[in-house]
């Protein structure tokens, strides 16, 4: 399902930054599947539409709370045993074939990092408990504050890497309405 966007919004958009069009492209993917992401909703979706709403929701967790965070809502499956980190590597591969240390493929290397980290402590991670049970896991798993911190201070390039990747391939995520 391919949202149509106005030419004229997606232009203010980019004009605006990388952020904001990356917002925009992503808004209305999800808006057009009825707001959520879920198994029903993603088989509406292509691969790419896919990955960019999973970016999208890595993006803000990551910004919110790190991994442990994103680990801790649900979402560790959905990024790290689906292709996220592949299709991050993918994309960085169009935009620069010859680079292996692009800006995401060094943001690929992170979440495989990551998922090692996932894997070891998903248990404990994951399990209901309070705010303040929640709050000493970051200082029960410090092992994610060096990814975490990684994150942040590139998530500016990363997600410019990613509007340049949907900017060029437009037609694979929106139908542009001239």
């Amino acid at each position: 399902m391919l949202p149509t966007i106005p030419e004229a919004r997606i232009i203010q958009a980019a004009t605006a930054g990388t952020s904001a069009f990356f917002d925009l492209i992503s808004e209305a993917t999800l808006e057009a599947v009825g707001g959520s992401l879920d198994a029903a909703t993603m088989s509406q979706l292509s691969g790419e539409q896919v990955t960019m709403l999973a970016y999208r929701i890595f993006r803000s967790e990551m910004l919110e709370g790190g991994y442990i965070q994103l680990i801790h809502n649900g979402y560790g499956p959905f990024i790290f045993f689906n292709p996220f980190a592949k299709a991050m590597r993918l994309w960085g591969d169009s935009l620069e074939p010859d680079n292996n240390d692009n800006t995401l493929h060094v943001f690929s290397r992170q979440v495989y990092k990551a998922r090692k980290l996932f894997e070891q402590y998903e248990e404990t991670i994951t399990h209901d408990m309070d705010d303040e049970a929640f709050m000493a896991l970051y200082e029960q798993f410090p092992d994610f504050d060096p990814l975490d911190d990684d994150y942040v201070d590139n998530e500016k390039d990363i997600t410019a890497a990613i509007a340049t990747y949907i900017d060029n391939n437009i037609h694979d995520f929106v139908v542009v309405d001239k």
